[in-house]
């Protein structure tokens, strides 16, 4: 398939749009070294999953300081300087990490003992951590999580001279270092203890995956199911990317690696670069709200709410095939609209062909779902033992088997793609630790509920809002983190239930990937497509609208999500809300059966927005207004010389 596609540079793209993917690619001795360090890493994680984890803070000192020395390493401090080369600083910078780490896990027991008395030398090596801390994550992530975090050490700082609505008693340098580094309520707090653990070894997972081919198998498989419908191609970026989204936790490189076959395609068949780009970059978005991995954010939710992982998983199962249905219905519209036709199936993988080449390819995803659901395993030991068997199935065929050398890159692999995300939980960590030292989060929710009036709409919009300008700079692991310490208690405090709170800002935090100005993964799609970003973004936004609805319907109806309900409660909310979905594709897309006029157009957007909200009152008005709209294009049709179906790909 890909051999039938113009070709595109995709280290490239993902070099310009995600900071992660910016890193150093040495030969010789230095390059060697590097491989070997973070094979270290993988083999120190994987060990430690199957033959028991280290006390709390040995593993997490473990974990940063191979953190700290990769990336420094691999990340060049600016993205101008040269990334064939390894300038003495840095390697100054990998020793210093070393040190700190080092420091932290030799004088474990002597900490604990002083706890409370740092010593000189503590306060020292602390301030350096932080300071090593800031600049990896600004180097791996980018500025804006730094800086934030920065704001938030100065409000520790200055908190006698703020307005009273923030004020507090103010800290000293010394507390704030020894809390923010010597306890596990900082640095080495929860983000970083998921990171060591969980986000690892998913991460490590989902690199073997990757060698094994079975992404190549997920795009053979989409292409084969969908390619020759309607505006195939569009839906088979809306299948593949949410079947490679499940394993993946950055909306850019899943847009990235899957547009690069995609986008090519819906190019071929008529849609405009812009159209294409965005359809992936909105696929490829939904990846991290798409179980059983959802990213970082799934793992680290399960630790800040007390809520077992397989629960919080089975909550965002029907949101995320509502958001996938939506995208869906959103192309399938446009390609009626526009008139766009499939590939001829002769240029397309045969479904039996490619089942027949990578079904054992499923075992491993199959495993890790029956570890996690059936046996109700740990997350870490689900993904232990689901590596285990990627290897062993990835045998079974000659076109799959991996040899000692794909396993020593899947090992380099996993390392070095979990530097970012560990860099930026090590950081968001000092946030938490600020807010838990000052107790910024009970104020700051109880500011927003001022703002709103203690109207929960107007709360829940709030959050939104702050969800999205977080998200916007900040990768969505960090700013989960950031706003499940300050702005969820303000939705428990107004009944949402506690998972729904999480799981909504989480929802808007990922759509921040395609909301403009900041929409990192519609510019990666432009990039792939050569259209233009700021137009790609406003369509991919356009055919993601749904994201902005399915959160207010969980969160107002918990059902949607599973809680406390009856299977009939959780049905009935699934379909007024699969029905509104669809009401609003065809209000955003101006096309039902037909054309809409304006006054149809209006009535769509009533009956979408009214099954937002649950009861008889609102289904009512719901769907009688989509009923209205049917009846009314439906006698218009009639006098239709060609009339056009809504179903009819």
């Amino acid at each position: 398939m890909a051999s039938q596609l113009e070709s595109v540079n995709v280290e490239k793209i993902l070099e310009q749009f995600d900071t992660e993917s910016n890193y150093r690619k040495l030969a010789g001795r230095a390059g060697l070294a590097i491989s070997l360090i973070a094979m270290a890493m993988s083999v120190f994680h994987f060990y430690t999953a199957g033959f028991g984890q280290l006390v709390a803070m040995k593993q997490r000192a473990i974990h940063l300081t191979f953190v700290l020395i990769l990336a420094f390493l691999l990340w060049p401090a600016a993205k101008r300087l040269s990334r064939k080369r390894l300038p003495c600083y840095d390697v100054g910078l990998a020793l210093a990490g070393l040190g700190v780490g080092l420091y932290s896990l030799l004088n474990y027991e002597s900490l604990i003992y002083r706890a409370g008395l740092p010593t000189t030398l503590d306060l020292v090596v602390g301030i350096i951590a932080i300071l090593l801390v800031l600049e990896v994550t600004r180097r791996t992530v980018g500025p804006e999580l730094p800086i934030v975090a920065i704001i938030f050490l100065a409000y520790a700082y200055f908190g006698p001279y703020l307005p009273s609505i923030l004020n507090h008693r103010g800290f000293s340098l010394n507390r704030i270092v020894e809390h923010t580094y010597l306890t596990t309520e900082g640095i080495f707090g929860t983000p970083i203890m998921v990171s060591s653990t969980f986000v690892f070894l998913f991460i490590l997972y989902g690199a073997f995956l990757e060698k094994t081919g079975v992404g190549q198998f997920f795009i053979d498989l989409a292409f084969a199911a969908t390619g020759h419908m309607k505006g195939g191609p569009a839906k088979t970026a809306v299948l593949a990317s949410g079947l490679m989204g499940s394993i993946s936790g950055s909306s850019v490189a899943n847009t990235v690696t899957t547009g690069a076959f995609t986008i090519p395609a819906m190019k071929k068949v008529g849609y405009s670069p812009e159209f294409a780009g965005a359809v992936e970059a909105a696929a490829s978005t939904g990846g991290q709200i798409m179980p059983p991995v959802m990213g970082a954010a799934a793992f680290i939710m399960s630790e800040m709410t007390g809520i077992n992982y397989f629960q919080i998983i089975v909550a965002a199962t029907i949101p995320a095939i509502l958001y996938y249905l939506a995208v869906g219905t959103m192309v399938h519209l446009e390609a009626v609209k526009t008139g766009l036709v499939g590939m001829p199936k002769e240029q397309l993988p045969k479904a039996r062909d490619t089942m027949k080449r990578g079904w054992h390819l499923m075992i491993p995803l199959i495993a890790i779902i029956y570890f996690l659901v059936v046996m109700k395993v740990t997350p870490f030991k689900a993904a232990y033992w689901s590596i285990m068997i990627a290897v062993l199935v990835a045998m079974l065929k000659k076109e799959t088997r991996i040899g000692i050398k794909a396993i020593l890159s899947a090992l380099e692999d996993g390392a070095r793609m979990a530097v970012g995300v560990a860099s930026a939980c090590a950081c968001a960590g000092i946030v938490v630790g600020v807010v838990t030292l000052t107790g910024l989060g009970m104020k700051f929710a109880s500011l927003i509920i001022a703002v709103a009036g203690g109207n929960l709409i107007l709360t829940l919009f709030f959050t939104m809002i702050a969800s999205l300008i977080l998200g916007m700079g900040l990768p969505t692991t960090a700013k989960y983190i950031v706003l499940a310490t300050m702005a969820a208690p303000a939705l428990v405090q107004l009944g949402v239930p506690l998972i729904a709170a999480h799981l909504f800002i989480l929802y808007f935090g990922v759509i921040a990937d395609i909301t403009p100005p900041v929409a990192l993964a519609a510019y990666a799609g432009a990039g792939i497509a050569g259209g233009n970003a700021m137009k790609t973004g406003m369509i991919a936004l356009k055919l993601a609208s749904a994201g902005f609805l399915i959160p207010y319907i969980f969160a107002l109806s918990p059902g949607l999500i599973l809680v406390n309900v009856t299977w009939y409660q959780a049905l009935h909310t699934f379909i007024t809300a699969l029905i509104g979905i669809v009401a609003l594709a065809a209000g955003v897309q101006g096309w039902f059966f037909s054309k809409t006029l304006l006054h149809e157009r209006a009535l769509l957007f009533v009956s979408a927005f009214a099954l937002i909200v649950p009861g008889v009152v609102t289904d009512s008005i719901g769907l009688g207004a989509l009923a209205l709209v049917y009846v009314l294009q439906k006698a218009r049709l009639k006098k239709a010389t060609a009339p056009t179906t809504l179903l009819n790909g």
